[in-house]
């Protein structure tokens, strides 16, 4: 029985959400560039009116692992479509959606 137990916290990772974490940052632009060994995501918040904007958050990820996240936010977008319909897409993004190696449109 011990060894069951022992089993069982090898395969657990425990991880904590900080309070300040847990409250999330708001973005609408996810600028994503990539060298040979990484990717990077920088989370950024544009508001109507407003012509400047700064990088809420940057996730600096390898290359497998942005392979697991773009399968698991697929995974997820294919549940949440069945469960409240299809996600409209605007035909006409109000920003650039196309970015160089510097994330500069």
């Amino acid at each position: 029985m011990a060894d069951d137990k022992k089993k069982q916290k090898q395969g657990q990772i425990n991880i904590e959400l900080d309070e300040n974490v847990a409250q999330g940052i708001y973005s609408n632009l996810a600028i994503i560039n990539h060298s040979q060994s990484e990717f990077i995501v920088d989370f950024v918040s544009i508001m109507p009116g407003v012509p400047k904007s700064k990088v809420k958050s940057r996730i600096i990820l390898t290359p497998q692992h942005a392979k697991r996240l773009l399968k698991a936010l697929n995974d997820n977008i294919q549940r949440f479509e069945k469960a409240h319909g299809k996600i409209k897409e605007q035909e006409h993004p109000t920003m650039p959606l196309n970015f160089g190696p510097t994330g500069e449109a």
